[in-house]
């Protein structure tokens, strides 16, 4: 047993009840940014933008980053940050009323259950877990510890997606039957990065976090992590993220009973793991709906003017969703323009909201959205690895009698870093 699970175990139901009354007692929720060389800026402009919330600690195993994004913090808003390398001292300052969790994927589950577990409300980057073990762990920790857990796909806030979907509900397009999501980015050759000695400035062991101890690379620092299976889960467990949950969503499904998935390394002979292109197919017998995913780098065209997003088809037209806040139908034969519309949202608003209410009703992009749209590009990518189709049990999440396959739920942790059995 670890040190910070020996403290949350003692001191929980405390922080939890000390936490759970300060949003209200304070004008301005106070948030920690966890992660703050990509993703991480627009949490600081996006909490900072709000009336009743305030970045008050920016938190990153890089010294060097951390003294530049400080600066440029001050220069910004004029007044100072706070500045941690250790997320650890995060949970345990009692200033802290929320954390917003930017960090690289292998890190984003036990921050959040970390968080919970000491009395912090929790706004995560998708994807929400790097494993489906680890997103199951999430919601356990997150009821548990009756935390706000929001998980960053922003579509779900935006007020013409939201239409979109209930348009489909009402039989817009008719009898919807099929999604598809696109990721057609641009991605160009990482080269090859040998290892070296870590930089002092960079707290590689924290860093690693709860992946198993390797010798530092630029291969991984500061972005090309996403291509790598031990700390990423490739484009279809990055920006896929957004249209695995739109798939979801739009058909009203949970986690599918057969998945295949093929593709591979075409162009670059170069460091990453991952495939470049990916072609996933998601089954729902029972339903009579599938789901149809696609990743491709480089040079590419556009379908349905959706280079990434999702298309909805339907018996009677086709819905196009282009980016994060925008939709398009088609109806008949003729693909004769219907319904469209462009608004956008404020994610960022809508987790404190939440956090103020109490109330996890009030979230548009539960804990639970972490889980089943991370956990769909997990299955692809498993379906990918071990090169067959396989069968799957969503009651259980288990996979139908394949050892290999469920080996593949989790990950051996390297301690102290652990998702706990019991959260």
């Amino acid at each position: 047993m670890n040190s910070r699970r020996s403290f949350v175990l003692g001191a929980g139901g405390a922080a939890v009840s000390l936490m759970a009354g300060k949003a209200s007692a304070n004008s301005r929720v106070r948030v920690a940014v966890l992660g703050i060389n990509g993703r991480g800026t627009d949490h600081i402009r996006g909490f900072n933008a709000l009336p009743n919330a305030e970045v008050v600690m920016l938190c990153d195993p890089d010294r060097n980053l951390l003294t530049e994004r400080a600066e440029q913090f001050e220069a910004k808003y004029h007044r100072k940050v706070q500045t941690e390398q250790d997320l650890r001292k995060v949970f345990d300052n009692k200033e802290i009323d929320a954390v917003s969790v930017a960090t690289p994927n292998h890190w984003h589950a036990l921050a959040t259950i970390w968080a919970c577990q000491a009395g912090k409300d929790v706004y995560v980057e998708k994807p929400g877990a790097h494993n489906i073990y680890e997103g199951r762990k999430m919601i356990e920790a997150a009821h548990r510890y009756n935390r706000i857990v929001q998980h960053g796909v922003q579509l779900r806030s935006s007020e013409a997606i939201k239409e979109a979907v209930e348009l489909m509900n009402k039989g817009g397009i008719g009898n919807v039957y099929m999604a598809r999501g696109l990721v057609f980015r641009w991605r160009p050759s990482v080269g090859h990065k040998g290892n070296e000695p870590a930089p002092e400035y960079l707290n590689w062991d924290i860093w690693q976090g709860p992946v198993q101890e390797r010798p530092f690379t630029r291969a991984l620092v500061h972005y090309n992590w996403h291509w790598h299976w031990d700390y990423g889960n490739g484009d279809v467990g990055n920006q896929g993220i957004h249209e695995t949950d739109m798939c979801m969503w739009g058909l009203g499904v949970g986690l599918p009973t057969r998945v295949t998935s093929m593709g591979g390394k075409f162009l670059w002979d170069d460091d990453k793991e991952t495939p470049e292109t990916l072609t996933s197919v998601y089954h729902y017998p029972e339903q009579k709906k599938i789901i149809q995913f696609e990743v491709r780098p480089w040079c590419t065209n556009t379908e349905g003017g959706v280079g990434v997003g999702n298309i909805f088809y339907g018996s009677e037209g086709y819905l196009a969703i282009n980016g994060y806040d925008s939709y398009e139908v088609f109806l008949g034969e003729k693909r004769e323009p219907g319904p469209k519309r462009k608004a956008g949202g404020d994610h960022y608003a809508n987790f404190i909201k939440a956090v103020e209410s109490r109330k996890t009703s009030d979230l548009d992009g539960p804990v639970e959205t972490a889980h089943l749209a991370s956990s769909l590009a997990h299955l692809g990518n498993i379906s990918y690895r071990l090169g067959r189709q396989l069968q799957f049990d969503p009651a259980t999440e288990r996979f139908v009698g394949d050892d290999d396959a469920n080996k593949m739920l989790t990950r051996k942790y390297r301690a102290p870093y652990v998702v706990p059995e019991k959260v």
